[in-house]
């Protein structure tokens, strides 16, 4: 699956062209790629004690 996403990125990576306006799509799908991986290799769990539903935004 990580060897998935990895060259998944590295497809998406080559179609850059450098124009913002016209990168925008694929640097969207590169971003969801990689975050994705990151929660693979690093999982973000709540702690049990913490009255917090979101960690990313404290609420």
């Amino acid at each position: 699956m990580k060897e998935q996403l990895l060259s998944e990125i590295e497809a998406l990576e080559s179609q850059l062209v450098g124009d913002m306006m016209k990168d925008m799509d694929t640097q969207e799908k590169i971003f969801d790629l990689k975050r994705q991986l990151n929660e693979m290799e690093s999982p973000t769990v709540r702690p049990d004690d913490s009255d917090f539903e979101c960690i990313g935004c404290g609420s």
